[in-house]
């Protein structure tokens, strides 16, 4: 289920609420277009999958300022006491467009559009850049893993190093709306009904008289288990494992688990040595710093890992830790408008994507204008009206997994890639949209 509406509207940023009170003075209550979008992929990506829609669309029919909220602000000293009344009543009415969670999206094309008075639509702007930023960076982390790990087994193990407990939930989820099929936190589980994994840590190994009680310990208490093997040496790890399974009745280790050491090297003589024991079913999984170039290096060298577990560089992301969002008016009061600034310039009015296949493969989007019909599946769809969520998906996560698997499926091979594709994916200006942008770009020049 998603997380529960925020009790007040806080987390935002000053100058959303300085903007607030000028619209408020000025009595500017006009319907706003808001678009928020990634400007361009980071260099290590090939694509991003969509994802945070869910914790937005709780938040946006929750939005309030509790008393405690307005007393605070009222404490500031910076808004008139008219304002902070008004903001008592304020509640999001407008309409919400957005690319479902799990799609594949690219550089410049609108994730989400909001549609509401404007005081409503600046207000929301760092609550829905933080949420759909940070989980849209992490699912698009996430889908590179399990591209690499080519049907095997992965589980996050990264909430102790993510930055923050928010971070880890939502990474978890993400993660999971990727394609992994686990995650070690169990609220994380309990929250979102993720399956979670997990087993043993080192200083289980150390707490015993020898590896070989511990093992026979913990096998007693769950004779269906992943062994940790490496706190002394592995290979000895490995038989001592062995021993331990032989020696209590009915113990069937599902697997054994390498977190440190040449993988490849250690992967293959633990296999030599599970299958020389009878225990063929037994996997080997690996964990200890991975990433999705590992993973498929280690594949790529036939090494027999059955599962991995990703910690440090899923939930944060190393090599593309942040993308350029952005959160943009593009019309207010029936007329568009337009940023000129170098490098982010803005693209007019309402608008829709448009995704065109060739054989079951993605050839292609045009961004263009909303009532435009240039061919292709529409992207954006209604997911809110009036302030309220529609109907949709009574599984909406699941949904999400179901739908990354088929777009990556969809994906041109050189964008599934791990390195950058030789041409990028082409996004493309529709005709009509580029010349309303020129043509609202000449006006502003000339100051009219």
């Amino acid at each position: 289920m998603p997380d529960a509406a925020p009790a007040d509207a806080l987390f935002t940023d000053l100058y959303e609420l300085t903007m607030l009170q000028a619209y408020f003075d000025e009595r500017m209550a006009g319907e706003a277009v808001f678009d928020l979008y990634v400007r361009s992929l980071p260099p290590q990506r090939n694509f991003l999958v969509a994802c945070g829609l869910e914790d937005a669309v709780a938040y946006l029919e929750g939005l309030r300022f509790t008393p405690e909220v307005l007393e605070y602000l009222r404490g500031l000293g910076l808004f008139s006491a008219g304002f902070i009344d008004h903001l008592a009543s304020l509640r999001f009415s407008g309409d919400v467009r957005a690319v479902p969670e799990g799609a594949v999206v690219f550089g410049g094309e609108p994730l989400l559009e909001v549609v509401a008075p404007i005081a409503e639509a600046q207000l929301v702007e760092t609550y829905l850049l933080n949420q759909l930023t940070f989980q849209t960076t992490i699912a698009s982390k996430g889908a590179r893993a399990v591209i690499a790990a080519r049907g095997r087994t992965l589980v996050d193990f990264g909430s102790r190093r993510a930055h923050g407990t928010d971070a880890a939930l939502k990474a978890a989820r993400a993660l999971y709306l990727a394609g992994f099929d686990a995650t070690s936190n169990v609220r994380a589980g309990e929250r979102y009904g993720i399956p979670v994994a997990g087993t043993m840590a080192h200083s289980y190994i150390e707490a015993h008289e020898s590896e070989r009680a511990a093992f026979t310990a913990f096998l007693n208490s769950f004779p269906d288990t992943v062994l940790l093997v490496d706190t002394y040496d592995t290979e000895r790890g490995v038989m001592r494992a062995i021993d331990a399974a032989r020696a209590v009745p009915g113990a069937r280790p599902r697997g054994v688990r390498l977190d440190s050491g040449d993988l490849l090297a250690l992967a293959k003589r633990a296999r030599a040595l599970l299958d020389e024991a009878g225990l063929r079913d037994t996997g080997i999984f690996a964990s200890g710093g991975i990433d999705e170039r590992q993973i498929a290096g280690l594949l790529a060298a036939g090494a027999p890992i059955d599962a991995f577990g990703v910690g440090t560089a899923a939930v944060v992301s190393p090599d593309a830790p942040a993308l350029d969002s952005a959160y943009k008016l593009v019309a207010y009061d029936g007329r568009p408008t337009l940023k000129l600034s170098p490098e982010k310039m803005t693209l007019p009015g309402r608008k829709q994507v448009f995704r065109r296949y060739d054989g079951g493969r993605m050839a292609g989007d045009t961004i263009a204008l909303a009532d435009e019909s240039p061919g292709g599946e529409p992207l954006l769809i209604d997911v809110m009206s009036r302030g309220r969520r529609l109907a949709g998906d009574p599984s909406p996560l699941d949904a999400a997994r179901g739908r990354v698997r088929a777009q990556l499926a969809a994906l041109p091979e050189a964008l599934r890639s791990l390195d950058p594709a030789p041409d990028p994916y082409a996004v493309r200006i529709s005709p009509a949209l580029a010349r309303a942008r020129d043509a609202l770009a000449a006006r502003l020049a000339r100051g009219t």
